[in-house]
């Protein structure tokens, strides 16, 4: 006699909970570590008024994934069958990014775009043909485009390494113009610069400042804490970066280095240090009612934009207009390319200007200090130096 060999789909059925509720729990069998049998599992998908029929409840992310797992090591493989919905449902349990910012991203383009349009497809009938149409279709930049399909490409390389597909259909798919931009970032003058940070309220002049002068990113920013500086080496080590109120890592490991700051700029800061709102984590700028971290696309809206225009600057402005502005004007004081791809901390040169170097640390500093008097103005500059010079003096200091 032989054993019919099938696929475990498991079972569900109704349950009652509190207050009335009914709601879908899915059961499934699954392998004791041991491997000496199985062991009887439940879940719950969700509401009767999420799914009002069990076949919606089956095709619902959470029994698609289980189904997909608990089938991988099946004597006839995995279940080929399986749709795109199952992929992805299994990719968000499994696989999604750690750090904030892209985790959001791409749930955005799976909820937004793939999962609507390639939820019910069998994964073997994704199609490049078919893919590169419907990215025409979309009315978005072609960066954007780009980003899904290379979030497609990641979903069938998940689907090779579980033994679903043997091919990646969209390594064939191209996206036309994919680095172009559909409009030319904003870029600052200095002189443009000198008439915004006078109009902005603190704390947000001091992170304009430190946008302009070091170029970091928005949420490296509000994550700094003073812990990060050393005002007798003049560095900063930026070490994370804070995403709609969320602590996490900086974007990349090359963004996690130490930055050169300029005497007129360490003195600016500790100006600051004496009047900013003081927390036990010692965060720079920290909301009084929470003592966390702001959000900074509050900031843009409310106080950048509306402050470049009170001022008369034309365009978009915003968090990322600065660290443009602040590679603009590297370019300007004639800093070599190796000095401009460290200060930016950029993974490749290629990102900054498509050209390969390294820099020594004085050369990265004295480029640095150039963008500092430039936006400050060299008077001022040296004016922040001495009060520098007699604070360093006098000793170490804690800051709550």
């Amino acid at each position: 006699m032989f054993t019919r060999t099938r696929y475990q789909n498991g079972s569900l059925r109704v349950k009652s909970r509190g207050k009335g509720m009914r709601v879908w729990e899915f059961r499934y069998y699954e392998p004791l570590p041991d491997g000496t049998g199985r062991s009887l599992r439940a879940v719950t998908v969700g509401t009767i008024a999420e799914y009002p029929s069990e076949a919606s409840a089956r095709k619902s992310p959470s029994v698609q994934a289980i189904v997909l797992r608990i089938n991988a090591e099946h004597p006839l493989g995995p279940v080929t069958a399986s749709t795109m919905a199952a992929l992805i449902a299994r990719y968000e349990k499994e696989e999604m990014p750690a750090r904030y910012s892209t985790r959001v991203s791409y749930q955005s383009f799976i909820d937004r775009y793939i999962r609507p349009r390639w939820g019910d497809t069998p994964i073997a009938a994704v199609k490049p043909m078919a893919v590169e149409d419907w990215l025409k279709q979309l009315r978005l930049a072609p960066k954007t485009l780009g980003h899904i399909r290379g979030l497609m490409s990641l979903l069938f390389k998940c689907a090779q390494r579980w033994e679903l597909v043997q091919g990646n259909p969209i390594q064939l798919v191209r996206v036309r113009n994919v680095s172009k931009r559909l409009e030319r970032p904003a870029v600052l003058t200095a002189e443009e610069f000198h008439k915004l940070l006078p109009l902005i309220r603190e704390p947000y002049r001091t992170m304009v400042l430190i946008a302009g002068c070091l170029g970091l990113r928005a949420g490296e920013i509000v994550g700094l804490q003073w812990g990060d500086f050393d005002f007798e080496k003049l560095t900063l080590m930026v070490r994370r970066s804070v995403v709609h109120g969320r602590v996490g890592d900086v974007k990349t490991e090359y963004s996690r280095d130490s930055v050169p700051l300029d005497p007129g700029l360490a003195g600016k800061l500790l100006a600051y240090r004496d009047r900013c709102h003081q927390t036990e984590e010692g965060w720079l700028f920290a909301n009084p009612g929470t003592d966390k971290p702001y959000h900074q696309e509050e900031i843009q809206k409310k106080h950048i934009r509306v402050t470049a225009s009170a001022a008369g600057i034309k365009g978009n402005v915003g968090w990322h207009t600065f660290r443009h502005s602040y590679r603009s004007w590297l370019d300007q004081t004639e800093a070599p390319i190796g000095v401009q791809r460290e200060l930016m901390r950029h993974a490749s040169v290629q990102t900054t200007m498509n050209v390969y170097g390294r820099a020594m640390t004085d050369g990265k500093r004295q480029a640095h200090s150039n963008v500092v008097q430039m936006v400050l103005g060299k008077k001022e500059s040296q004016a922040e130096s001495g009060l520098l010079a007699k604070v360093v003096s006098s000793g170490p200091r804690i800051c709550a």
